[in-house]
């Protein structure tokens, strides 16, 4: 069986990524949560995180002794060892297709990330708001994002068709959208109820929803509840 180290289902939008790969095509895997520390430079989630993966960094996947610690490389190695399951689409343009724009993710999108860090149980409109006002290039990722998601075959599946590596890394883009509630247009919102439906996913949000950490450095957008 498969080990799958991740952090926080809340905030850790790279160990959302292969989590929702191995659930949605029901791979058998043990999930190890190693909490992120809740103040930046204490507690030891550092110190666990290199007893397993030197370079620090979830999520991390262990197959009889192989480690992996790369999202993609993760989901890469999963679609090799599960060629039947069609993690990739079958179709070899979609395949192709689905490749690109999850290499696209994997290293693009920098404001997105950095300015709307993912949050799922956080309701965070008015900071959506300011931000869009504000930030040019926030606007270009959202752009770039909608027109590669109205790009799919059919309006009402998936990216590629049927659920693969593709969605699973579009996912947290989703919750970001959802969390701070940017102006999207009709296309996007549609994708975005087609991924907030997916069965993985509603298991994961419903796990980031019943963690009760908060982690101050991921949280700077608001003030810890009394």
């Amino acid at each position: 069986m498969y080990q799958l180290y991740i952090a926080n289902k809340n905030y850790s939008s790279w160990s959302m990524r292969p989590w929702l790969v191995l659930k949605a095509f029901n791979l058998p895997f043990e999930e190890i949560l190693l909490p992120f520390p809740l103040d930046r430079g204490t507690g030891t989630f550092k110190q666990k995180v290199r007893t397993i993966n030197p370079n620090g960094k979830v999520p991390v996947l262990i197959d009889d002794g192989l480690m992996l610690w790369d999202s993609l490389a993760i989901c890469e190695y999963l679609a090799e060892q599960h060629p039947d399951q069609a993690l990739w689409p079958q179709d070899i343009k979609q395949r192709a297709r689905a490749r690109c724009i999850t290499a696209e993710m994997h290293s693009g999108f920098p404001t997105l990330r950095n300015a709307c860090a993912m949050n799922i149980r956080a309701n965070l409109d008015d900071v959506g708001r300011r931000l869009w006002q504000d930030n040019a290039e926030l606007r270009q990722d959202v752009a770039r994002i909608e027109q590669i998601w109205s790009e799919r075959p059919e309006s009402h599946r998936f990216l590629c068709g049927e659920f693969s590596i593709a969605d699973a890394f579009y996912a947290p883009m989703v919750m970001r959208l959802m969390t701070y509630n940017l102006p999207v247009i009709e296309s996007t919102q549609q994708y975005m109820q087609t991924m907030l439906q997916h069965a993985a996913v509603k298991v994961w949000m419903d796990g980031a929803l019943q963690e009760d950490a908060w982690v101050n450095y991921l949280e700077s957008y608001q003030q810890k509840p009394l």
